[in-house]
């Protein structure tokens, strides 16, 4: 029997028709076969494509990026959601090489005055971020860390998402899955950690992945190789702001060893999208070949 793919898109895909977005998804994958000289080597049909865009809106309260930028400028978040996004700006910080002397200038002195990491420091370095690192926006981080925050700690939201990806997952048929952005968290939480009696994953490829940022990592606790995968590739371009950091020790460390692709020259608009990932030569080849082997 011949070997199923599942595609696991991330957030911000709301109100979008799903087979037009499987479509995308498979174009991309199809420009970067292309540049081999090879085609879809399976049937569209034999390639799953679990859509929960809709169903996260509506559970996350469905706002939109600069909604959600405002709420977190003005600090409406409870003690554990702002712990969450502070953690996860600390590490932006880190890897953009944002100065504290830069988040200081955007900063009150009011906010100089309660120090390092308190909201003015957080609305600030937003600040940094919109103004001086290219191709990233306040909002899209945002809204970011609001939804992958409600993912990993709702657990009604949680428990959704997963069992509609693992709904996609054919018992005694190997697949291969890719996952993008969040839906790189969902699809590594449903392999890691559901019962996947039966399921067998010859490869897993995660995309502009942020499972090696602390607080997220932290989230999935006890990390480790997912039982049912042979092996996992990871592919980013390191401009990308939500990816951050390869799946590699301090970030990412497992055994086996995840195998990391970083210099992904991604053509997007942000450097995460998913056509500028899937399009890539050695990424599309490395699904072509899971699935020929």
């Amino acid at each position: 029997m011949n070997r199923q793919l599942v595609f696991v898109h991330g957030r911000a895909q709301e109100g979008k028709d799903s087979l037009g977005l499987k479509q995308e998804w498979i174009a991309a994958w199809a420009k970067g076969l292309a540049k081999h000289g090879l085609q879809l080597p399976i049937a569209e049909t034999d390639i799953r494509f679990p859509y929960y865009g809709d169903t996260l809106a509506q559970m996350t309260e469905g706002k939109s990026a600069d909604e959600a930028a405002r709420i977190i400028v003005r600090g409406e978040l409870d003690q554990e959601e702002q712990s969450f996004i502070r953690d996860y700006l600390e590490q932006v910080q880190a890897a953009t090489g944002i100065t504290d002397e830069e988040i200081l200038q955007e900063m009150s002195p009011e906010a100089r005055e309660r120090g390092v990491l308190n909201w003015g420091w957080v609305q600030a370095l937003l600040e940094v971020v919109d103004r001086h690192v290219p191709m990233a926006s306040a909002a899209t981080v945002a809204l970011f860390t609001q939804d992958t925050f409600r993912y990993l700690h709702n657990v009604t939201i949680r428990n959704t998402m997963n069992d509609g990806v693992r709904a996609a997952f054919a018992e005694q048929r190997e697949t291969v899955v890719v996952g993008h952005s969040l839906g790189s968290v969902i699809a590594y939480n449903v392999l890691r950690h559901q019962d996947n009696a039966g399921l067998k994953v010859p490869l897993f490829v995660t995309l502009g992945s942020p499972l090696g940022i602390n607080v997220i990592r932290k989230s999935l606790r006890p990390i480790g190789h997912p039982g049912p995968v042979g092996t996992w590739f990871n592919a980013m371009d390191e401009r990308d702001v939500v990816a951050l950091f390869p799946l590699v020790k301090p970030h990412f460390g497992i055994v086996p060893a995840i195998e990391n692709k970083v210099d992904v020259d991604n053509d997007t608009v942000n450097r995460h999208g998913i056509s500028g990932y899937l399009s890539d030569p050695e990424v599309a080849r490395r699904i072509y070949d899971a699935l020929v082997s």
